[in-house]
């Protein structure tokens, strides 16, 4: 390192280094470090500004979505004049503007079972910002096989949660949560809303401990979860093991390689639930005529932006009127959960020949 680079490093970082615990070398070791972020939404957006600013020489961005207005509630990577393009390239350049030693690498695509491991193997750590059971479960399980720390966070309405899994001899995200909830049971944020500055909580907490693997320093939360709820300004623990038992990383694992795990989080299929080679099927018969039904997007207008399933119609879920179905139906969202609430409504008004993809958009595009 020159002279003018390496002084502007001990300036840039002083007062990282002056802390006895991290000094010059762990300001290095972050310099040297390689993170995945998975998201740059709600909590990968601060996880992002604080990565970068800490001085973390690589960083990379998973994000395919685009920005909506609604985005800048809590997102704060991102701005007005950004509206309506690429999260991840938006990302990009907030994060060049604030650390231009930062080396980002962008992959405007999902994360699928068929990528998890190639992209995951480029980096020393997983920060997890997602939304959905199918990324949190591929993401345990995937780092689990390449060895790599989980950071996991999560949040709802005023609540938030945050713990590291797959550190040696403590639990992974299955050892807690062995299987997904029922399909439907828990809503996500775009359903049930969510308390903005809680992102900036634990996005903060999840950076905080991804440095803290980094550099060696402290005690990592592994083995516990931490849970914030604003409302109240408190901040719980609850204490969590490995499960020898556990099929991902007890024992004896049973599970050796990446699932399709959007049939896994809606309870594998049923006759309610078509996956995507089903869809894909029948998508072709109608095309044949050999069968009928409609297929139907219940985005609303503005998430439209993103692309369509090929031969499905608009009917948004905040105009959707029942008395308009006609025979078979076919119903897809954004990740599936809003399909799946619809579902379950439309079968209690008697509704009958009525299924959903499961998968939603996200599951169609990352293949």
């Amino acid at each position: 390192m020159s002279e003018q680079l390496d002084g502007d490093f001990l300036r840039r970082y002083s007062r990282h280094i002056k802390i006895d615990q991290v000094g010059e070398s762990g300001q290095r070791k972050l310099s040297s470090a390689r993170v995945l972020v998975v998201g740059a939404g709600g909590l990968g957006s601060p996880a992002l500004l604080y990565l970068a600013a800490a001085g973390v020489g690589t960083i990379g961005i998973i994000e395919f979505d685009s920005i909506e207005l609604s985005n800048l509630q809590r997102q704060i990577i991102h701005s007005e004049r950004g509206v309506g393009t690429s999260k991840a390239a938006s990302a990009a350049a907030r994060i060049a503007e604030l650390n231009s030693t930062t080396v980002v690498k962008v992959f405007d695509r999902p994360i699928s079972r068929e990528n998890a491991l190639d992209v995951i193997g480029g980096f020393d750590l997983v920060v997890d910002g997602s939304d959905n059971f199918a990324t949190r479960y591929l993401l345990n399980d995937a780092c689990v096989l390449a060895g790599k720390p989980y950071v996991w966070g999560s949040v709802l309405r005023f609540d938030g949660q945050v713990s590291v899994f797959g550190l040696p001899g403590g639990p992974c995200y299955r050892c807690v949560y062995p299987s997904p909830p029922e399909p439907g049971s828990v809503p996500n944020c775009a359903d049930a809303g969510v308390f903005g500055a809680i992102c900036g909580v634990i996005g903060s907490l999840q950076v905080s401990e991804v440095l803290k693997v980094i550099i060696g320093v402290g005690e990592v939360l592994s083995g516990r979860i931490a849970i914030f709820d604003a409302l109240s300004a408190r901040i719980e623990e609850v204490s969590i093991a490995r499960d020898i038992h556990c099929p991902m990383c007890g024992d004896s694992p049973s599970i050796t390689e990446l699932q399709d795990y959007v049939s896994f989080c809606a309870g594998g299929t049923t006759d309610d639930t078509v996956t995507r080679s089903q869809l894909i099927g029948l998508l072709q018969s109608r095309e044949r005529g050999d069968v009928e039904f409609t297929f139907i997007d219940i985005r609303e207008q503005y998430e439209l932006i993103h692309g369509q399933i090929p031969g499905s119609m608009s009917m948004p879920l905040s105009t959707f009127d029942p008395d308009a179905l006609i025979g078979d139906v076919i119903l897809y969202c954004q990740a599936g959960v809003r399909s799946e609430h619809l579902l379950r409504e439309l079968k209690a008004q008697g509704f009958s020949g009525i299924k959903h993809y499961a998968g939603g958009y996200i599951d169609w595009v990352s293949r």
